[in-house]
C-alpha cells in the first residue's frame, strides 16, 4: 500500500496578542518530506511511528510536509494557506494513495478560519475520495467538531495529561487506519458534548481512574478507540469544550451509547476533578510554611504552552516585594534582557528591566540589579515523550535572593534540566516557580515537596466561568451548574 502522511500542528489562543506565521513554525520545525530523518521532537514523533512502522510491513511512504510551532494567537492566513496547498500539492502528485495519516493539535485557528483540522481533512477528502480511509491523531486539548467527524474515518486523541502517550496514540492510528484500508474493520465515530470547560490532569484521581475505565473498553465488544478531548478552553470557537470520542466497529448506534455513558461518568465527577488554585499570596505563604521545600508552584496563567507570553511579573513582583528568596522561577521569555544579560557576560551585574513586554496581560516590568551566573546559546530541556524542547540563548540570572531564566525560544517548563542543565541546584530552593500548567508534572513531581497551582492575570487565566466567548453559548460547567437542565 501506499501511505501519504503530513502534519501540521499549533495550538491557538485567540486570546493570546502573538501573532502565529511561518518564522514561529520555522524556528521549531518546518520541513517537506524530510520530517522523519530529523531528531525526535513534539512535532514530528507520530511521523518517525507511521515510518517505521510502514516501512516494516512493506508499504510505500509518502511524507508532505511538517510544521509544528508554539502556542500563540491565530496563525496568519497567508500561512495556513501556504501550507495547506503544499500538502495538497503533495498529495495530488502521489495520487492514487490507500491511506492518508495526519497529525495535528486539534486547535489550530487562522484568520477566517476557525476549524483548520476540519478544513485541511474536508480538502483531503475531496481529492482521495470516500473509499480512502483518513486517520488522525490530535492533542487531547482540541476542538472536536463535525467537519472533522465526517471527514476523517478515525480520530485518536492523546489519553493522557502531561502528554506522554504521542507515540503510543501514533501507533493506534496507524493500526486502526491501516485494518480500515485492508477492509477488516467498518469504523463508526460518534462524539459526544461533555458540556464542560475546565482541565483535567490525568495523573491524580479520579481521573487517573477514569482512564483506566475508558481504555479499558477499547478491543471489548466492537469497541475500537475512545477518547476524551478535554477541549482548549482559550479558543473563542463555536466548538469549544470537551467532548467524548467513540469509534465503534460498524454500529454507530453502540458507539453513541457509549460516548454518551462516558460523557455521563465525566460530567458526575466536575467538582472532584476541578483543581483548586491558590492567590500568589496563599501559595507564598503555604510554600514558606512547609517543612521542607523545594515547593513548585505553578504559575499557570503565564503558560506558553497555552499560548501566553511567558513573561508576566505578577509573581516575581510579589516575591520581591515580600523580600522571599531562596527562589527559582523560569523560563521568563525577554530577548531583550537575555541579548543584555550574554554581552554583559558571566559575573556581570547590570541594571536589569524585565519582563512586562506583551501588554496588560503580562504585567509591568520589573527593574531589578542582576547579575549574571551562566549563558548557554543552545539551552534546551527534555520535552514530552523523550524529544529535545529548543530554549535558544538563556541565562541563568540572580537578583534580590532570587534566580530567573531567561530565554529567546518561547517555551513552557517541561523539566527540571532546563534548570540544571546551567548549574541551577534546585534542590538547594525553598520555592520553584515553574511557568506551565501540567506538563511540567512528569520531571518536577520526583524532586518537589508539594506542588501547588497559582492563579494569576494572565493570557490563560484559570478562571473558566468568565472567559469571553463570543462563538458559543454559555450553557456550560462551570458557568452553569447543570447546563443539561
Amino acid at each position: 500500500m501506499r501511505l501519504f502522511m503530513a502534519a501540521l500542528v499549533t495550538e491557538t489562543n485567540t486570546f493570546s496578542p502573538i501573532p502565529t506565521g511561518e518564522q514561529s513554525f520555522a524556528e521549531r520545525l518546518l520541513c517537506r518530506g524530510d520530517a522523519t530523518r530529523r531528531p525526535a521532537t513534539g512535532g514530528n514523533i507520530p511521523l518517525i511511528v507511521w515510518r517505521r512502522r510502514g516501512e516494516a510491513d512493506g508499504h510505500e511512504i509518502v511524507e508532505s510536509l511538517c510544521g509544528y510551532a508554539a502556542p500563540a494567537g491565530r496563525t496568519l492566513r497567508a500561512a495556513y494557506e501556504g501550507f495547506k496547498a503544499a500538502i495538497l500539492e503533495d498529495l495530488r502528485a502521489a495520487m492514487p494513495v490507500d491511506a492518508v495519516l495526519l497529525f495535528m493539535h486539534g486547535a489550530m485557528v487562522a484568520h477566517g478560519y476557525d476549524d483548520c483540522e476540519g478544513d485541511l481533512a474536508a480538502a483531503i477528502r475531496a481529492i482521495v475520495g470516500p473509499g480512502v480511509p483518513i486517520g488522525i491523531e490530535l492533542d487531547l486539548h482540541c476542538h472536536l467538531t463535525e467537519t472533522m467527524r465526517t471527514a476523517c474515518d478515525v480520530i485518536v486523541t492523546y489519553k493522557e495529561y502531561p502528554h506522554v502517550d504521542g507515540a503510543a496514540r501514533a501507533e493506534e492510528v496507524y493500526d486502526l487506519t491501516l485494518r480500515t484500508a485492508r477492509g477488516e474493520i467498518r469504523p463508526r465515530m460518534a462524539f459526544h458534548d461533555c458540556r464542560m470547560i475546565d482541565m483535567w490532569r490525568t495523573p491524580l484521581e479520579p481521573m487517573k481512574g477514569f482512564v483506566a475505565r475508558m481504555t479499558a473498553r477499547e478491543g471489548r465488544d466492537g469497541i475500537l478507540s475512545v477518547s476524551f478531548g478535554h477541549g482548549f478552553p482559550w479558543g473563542d470557537v463555536a466548538d469549544v469544550g470537551a467532548r467524548m470520542v467513540v469509534i465503534a466497529d460498524g454500529d454507530m448506534a453502540k458507539a453513541e451509547r457509549l460516548a454518551a455513558q462516558l460523557a455521563g461518568e465525566i460530567f458526575a465527577l466536575r467538582h472532584a476533578t476541578h483543581t483548586p488554585h491558590d492567590t500568589v499570596d496563599q501559595a507564598i505563604d503555604a510554600a514558606l510554611a512547609a517543612p521542607r521545600g523545594p515547593v513548585v508552584l505553578a504559575e499557570v496563567a503565564d503558560n506558553a504552552g497555552g499560548g501566553a507570553p511567558s513573561d508576566s511579573t505578577f509573581v516575581l513582583r510579589r516575591l520581591v516585594e515580600r523580600g522571599v528568596r531562596d527562589v527559582a522561577i523560569g523560563y521568563v521569555w525577554d530577548p531583550v534582557a537575555v541579548r543584555f544579560c550574554a554581552e554583559a557576560g558571566v559575573g556581570a551585574t547590570l541594571d536589569l528591566r524585565l519582563g512586562g513586554k506583551c501588554g496588560p496581560v503580562s504585567g509591568d516590568p520589573v527593574d531589578l540589579v542582576a547579575t549574571v551566573r551562566a549563558v548557554r546559546p543552545d539551552h534546551a530541556q527534555t520535552g514530552l515523550g523523550g524529544g529535545t524542547n529548543p530554549m535558544g540563548l538563556t541565562v541563568w540570572i540572580e537578583a534580590a535572593g532570587i534566580d530567573i531564566v531567561l530565554n529567546t525560544t518561547r517555551t513552557q517548563v517541561f523539566h527540571p534540566d532546563g534548570f540544571t542543565g546551567l548549574g541551577l541546584d534546585l534542590s538547594m530552593r525553598r520555592i520553584v516557580v515553574v511557568k506551565s500548567t501540567q506538563h511540567f508534572q512528569a520531571g518536577f513531581a520526583p524532586i518537589a515537596a508539594e506542588i501547588r497551582y497559582v492563579a494569576t492575570a494572565g493570557a490563560i487565566a484559570p478562571d473558566f466561568a468568565a472567559i469571553a466567548y463570543t462563538k458559543r453559548d454559555g450553557r456550560y460547567w462551570p458557568r452553569v451548574e447543570d447546563p443539561f437542565a
